[in-house]
């Protein structure tokens, strides 16, 4: 137990000193969005392995989390800061909030990576559960790796078996991924920061006088690529 509890404290001392170093021109939280912005421009530019754009215009809420983080020694673990964005009662796709993504795994594993991962909900419950607290993949709702390439035949899984699609890019590479067992939380304090605004005004209105370019960029880049 004792030597659990120093492997945690590793891995949570590792996760805090690897955090990018940000310049003055932006806050860590814009830079966050800026990079969802990215990794969702470089993983939709590629027809042959990208999402296909049809399940992400048929979603609840897309979750997108940029170099991830993780870690490995006997306990391994991972941990990442992102962006959500929903589609509202009103069929209008809000602006992005900022989530943390959590896990942990058991089993003899070293050294760390850096992941880029998407999270496509096709349940509207999950992405309540996710507005009402923590919420984990696998136990609250099923998720599975999605399919890839942009004529990609899902079989069953395009008849919504699945409540969550999941996606990682590791290395170049970019293919569904399991993560059950993370949790997904809201960041309340990280989005008002960026906004001056909660998480709730966001997932439920549009009407605002002034929005972070970096939030409208965001946004613009996703409805671009599910063609609405």
């Amino acid at each position: 137990m004792i030597c659990q509890r120093r492997i945690l404290f590793v891995l949570m001392l590792f996760f805090c000193l690897a955090q990018p170093c940000y310049g003055q021109q932006s806050s860590p939280h814009e830079s966050k969005v800026q990079d969802a912005t990215e990794v969702l421009r470089q993983i939709m530019a590629i027809p042959e392995s990208t999402i296909p754009p049809n399940l992400l215009a048929n979603a609840h809420a897309v979750v997108v989390i940029p170099d991830m983080l993780k870690a490995g020694l006997v306990v391994g673990g991972r941990y990442g800061k992102g962006v959500m964005i929903v589609r509202g009662a009103d069929n209008v796709w809000h602006y992005p909030v900022l989530v943390a993504l959590t896990g942990g795994s058991v089993g003899w594993q070293i050294g760390a990576q850096s992941t880029d991962v998407i999270l496509v909900f096709k349940s509207m419950k999950s992405v309540k559960a996710i507005e009402e607290g923590k919420f984990t993949l696998g136990a609250d709702a099923s998720v599975a790796a999605g399919p890839v390439g942009r004529h990609a035949e899902a079989g069953t899984d395009i008849k919504l078996e699945s409540e969550i699609y999941s996606y990682s890019r590791s290395r170049g590479l970019f293919a569904g991924v399991a993560l059950e067992g993370s949790a997904l939380s809201l960041r309340h304090d990280d989005t008002w920061a960026l906004y001056s605004l909660s998480v709730y005004d966001l997932l439920n209105r549009m009407d605002f006088n002034q929005i972070p370019d970096v939030a409208k960029n965001f946004r613009t880049a996703f409805i671009k690529y599910i063609g609405k």
